[in-house]
């Protein structure tokens, strides 16, 4: 039920899920009806997660709960209004722009790499006139991923190397320089292998389409049309903006350990592929205003609900940076999860757009995301 769409992958991969979530401190009297929901909360922080986020959105009736803590030292609870960094939920943002922009007639998902930039996807063999715009979004570029490169990972993903190098800035074209020096994972089309260089190579076409960085067209596209207050492209900035909780991680290759604070951070490591941050009110906006043709016209939101099979998960595929799961009851949900330093991230919602899920952990090591969206939808 698990599949790997974290900016954290290498040594230290924290393995997220593709799940959803509902809360309970609601905008309404508290009933029954997130009974399951709130149990899953509970049952992921009895678990080892310091503490959980979550508003659900079913219709006119908004629901949140807390549980757990937001700080280890002073023991301050989680706020329903936390903001956090949301890691591969980026993703969808930049699918989105992207499909906007094809839809403006400014470039097609049928367009080669090369074209958009030449010389980049170059060397051990990727070939960037191979490799389509469409095959980046869904992850069967091949292309390796960045965070798998063992010292990249040691670097910025373990205790020693964390905290010498938390606050490097890594350029795109960096970062993909270190795609580029391994092989591909397969031949562009052959096979599907979920890759953070897809997406900053989206972040840099956005930029070389529009000639402005993706983050100004996400603000611009996405978060100043929709209201999103909560929701930033944060670039160097190693601070997350209040309310928020601190963020926990191992920073190490198991579970056990000592616990360190990991909130501060320089998130371009992560790029277009993971840097955004934002807050469960907003996620649930942004992705039902998604479903429902808000952002996309039906072509464009057709493309990105075309999935391709994930191999070794069952009742699940992937789009253009949205998950379509089918759940134990039957009920499909779409969506996206996120991982990175001390965060993880999972936001839901139906095919309609009525129903829908996000929540976060501050902590990267443990709990079942997959429970907690289970019971929001299915009741337990």
């Amino acid at each position: 039920m698990t599949v790997r769409t974290t900016v954290v992958v290498g040594a230290t991969a924290v393995a997220l899920t593709t799940a959803l979530a509902a809360p309970a401190m609601a905008a309404g009297a508290d009933t029954d009806t997130h009974g399951a929901t709130r149990k899953a909360v509970r049952a992921a922080v009895k678990a080892g997660v310091p503490g959980v986020t979550l508003t659900a959105k079913d219709g006119r009736s908004t629901w949140s709960t807390t549980a757990g803590v937001g700080d280890l030292r002073t023991r301050a609870p989680r706020s329903v209004d936390d903001r956090y960094r949301v890691g591969s939920i980026t993703k969808t943002f930049v699918s989105t722009v992207l499909l906007q922009l094809e839809a403006e007639g400014r470039l097609s998902l049928d367009d080669t790499v090369e074209k958009w930039l030449p010389g980049v996807v170059r060397g051990n063999g990727h070939d960037g006139s191979r490799i389509t715009l469409r095959q980046l979004l869904n992850h069967t570029s091949g292309i390796f991923n960045y965070t798998a490169d063992e010292p990249f990972a040691r670097t910025y993903f373990l205790k020693d190397g964390f905290f010498e190098h938390r606050y490097d800035t890594q350029s795109p074209e960096q970062l993909v320089a270190i795609a580029m020096a391994h092989e591909p994972d397969f031949a562009p089309g052959a096979s599907w292998n979920y890759s953070n260089t897809n997406y900053v190579l989206a972040g840099m076409v956005i930029q070389k389409a529009t000639g402005r960085p993706y983050g100004e067209e996400i603000r611009h596209r996405i978060i100043d049309p929709l209201h999103l207050t909560a929701t930033s492209v944060p670039g160097t900035r190693v601070t997350v903006p209040r309310p928020s909780s601190r963020a926990y991680s191992k920073l190490a290759e198991t579970a056990t350990g000592p616990t360190y604070d990991v909130t501060r951070l320089n998130p371009s490591l992560a790029s277009s592929a993971g840097e955004m941050i934002s807050d469960s009110a907003d996620l649930d906006r942004f992705y039902s205003a998604l479903m429902q043709g808000r952002l996309l016209p039906p072509k464009q939101l057709k493309e990105m609900k075309t999935t391709v099979t994930i191999e070794g998960i069952p009742n699940a595929g992937y789009g253009l940076a949205l998950l379509d799961r089918k759940l134990s009851c039957g009920v499909h949900v779409w969506g996206h999860d996120g991982g990175i330093h001390g965060s993880n991230s999972v936001a839901v919602t139906t095919a309609d757009g009525r129903h829908s899920l996000a929540f976060n952990f501050n902590g990267d090591w443990s709990g079942d995301t997959d429970a907690v969206v289970e019971a929001e939808f299915c009741g337990g």
